[in-house]
């Protein structure tokens, strides 16, 4: 059993209860109603009660018992050091294509945690292969109706998943949905292609497989992503791995969208979307829009890229001036993957008088990629690659290259590093408005 800490406060919203009632960063939740709460999924159950007894420890140890009456379900506006109050449920599985593996070492520790907790699932979509859950977890799941989770499929054919993830655990995933199935809960599942392993006919097996879930009012298999597995130069030796040539990126493109087909026409809905990476490897034209149907894939990379065109342009409209004084020259950085699909908002931004962009559509050498999304650039590359150039005005960052709520690179390299070593000013930015102001607005 693990040990549940007590919840550390690193922020208190203001005008909120925990505001008004004195609540400070530093303080920590230890039990509401006499229950110590797991994670972040208890506390938000526990909360939703009129009438609170909380155990509280302030940031000095002291321990403070106070009472709470409130409307049913109102938040009390504190944010925590971590979601999970009883640490992180670890992996279980030797996945050859696992990116945790596929790094170097020495970074930070955080970058080689191996997460399959479906708490983190829940709460934050990220994705877990069912393969660790203990009984008491599965009726945890069932009991609070945590649905949906996104689920690492890879393969239904027992054989093929275990060889995948080497754990003899990873071949009951047909029994697994089918137990979200008979309970009404769903999952978005996701299927990595490893060429050779899970590709080709195994691939349209798992697809079909899956397919049969999508059933009823509430089919227990909402969405499927189909993703190209992704390699980088520090990956074990003799991993049975092979990278995903254009060719192939070619093929799985024709076998999914054949298949979305047939099932657009049995169910209204194309159900298995194709990550955006196979058309960029591919070098073929991203779908339309309207294939991509609610974008239920879109954390996975599913139509991420339709989608952020598709708002430049209507935020263009509103946001863009036709001139601007004084004049700007910035540089954009982004993964050369998207170099060709962002050429129409680079225009845009550059019909602006006044304003002038340069993109620079870079690989990753840190990894040892040819082709490269954006959020896997590291501060190495920007500095291989920027170092001792004209950057102009500035560098427009994505934040998605940044660790999530920090300013630090996935090689641990800081923005205040870069832009030290670059002499130049870092714009981080994350979506259209924080693009389109960071070109027009003063520094």
């Amino acid at each position: 059993m693990s040990t549940i800490r007590p919840a550390k406060i690193t922020k208190v919203l203001p005008d909120s209860i925990a505001a008004e009632i004195g609540f400070e960063a530093g303080d920590a939740i230890v039990a509401i109603n006499g229950t110590h709460p797991r994670d972040l999924i208890d506390y938000q159950f526990l909360c939703a009660d009129e009438v609170l007894e909380l155990e509280v420890l302030d940031a000095s140890g002291k321990s403070h018992q106070i009472e709470i009456e409130k409307d049913y379900d109102e938040d009390l506006g504190l944010e925590f050091e971590t979601a999970l109050f009883d640490g992180l449920m670890q992996c279980n599985n030797r996945c050859p294509f696992c990116f945790i593996d596929q790094q170097p070492p020495g970074k930070r520790s955080s970058l080689y945690l191996k997460d399959d907790d479906y708490r983190l699932s829940f709460l934050y979509g990220s994705y877990l292969t069912l393969t660790n859950l203990s009984a008491r977890e599965w009726q945890r799941i069932e009991q609070m109706r945590l649905s949906p989770l996104f689920v690492s499929v890879h393969a239904t054919e027992p054989e093929v998943r275990i060889r995948l993830l080497k754990n003899p655990r990873a071949g009951q995933i047909l029994e697994q949905i089918k137990w979200f199935q008979e309970r009404r809960l769903q999952i978005h599942a996701q299927v990595v292609v490893c060429p050779g392993i899970n590709d080709g006919k195994h691939l349209e097996q798992t697809l079909r497989d899956l397919a049969s879930f999508y059933t009823g009012e509430l089919p227990a298999i909402a969405s499927v992503a189909v993703v190209p597995v992704g390699l980088t130069r520090f990956r074990p030796e003799k991993d049975e791995l092979i990278p995903v040539t254009p060719e192939k990126a070619t093929e799985v493109i024709y076998q999914v969208r054949s298949l979305s087909q047939q099932f657009r026409q049995q169910f209204g809905s194309g159900f298995a979307w194709l990550a955006d990476e196979w058309f960029l490897i591919a070098g073929e034209e991203l779908p339309s829009e309207a294939e991509y149907e609610e974008y239920p894939q879109i954390d996975n990379g599913v139509g991420s890229i339709r989608l952020f065109i598709k708002q430049f342009a209507q935020a263009a409209t509103e946001l863009l001036p036709p001139k601007i004084s004084p004049k700007r020259k910035l540089t954009w950085v982004v993964g050369n993957a998207v170099e060709k699909a962002f050429q129409p908002i680079l225009q845009s931004l550059n019909a602006v008088d006044g304003l002038e962009v340069n993109m620079r559509a870079l690989c990753s050498d840190y990894w040892g990629q040819k082709i490269t999304v954006t959020g896997l650039l590291t501060g190495h590359d920007l500095l291989l690659n920027l170092q001792g150039q004209d950057l102009c005005d500035g560098i427009l960052l994505p934040k998605v290259m940044l660790k999530h709520g920090e300013l630090v690179f996935l090689d641990d390299i800081s923005i205040e590093e870069l832009a030290c070593q670059l002499n130049t000013k870092i714009l981080p930015i994350a979506g259209v408005e924080e693009l389109i102001n960071s070109c027009i607005d003063d520094f």
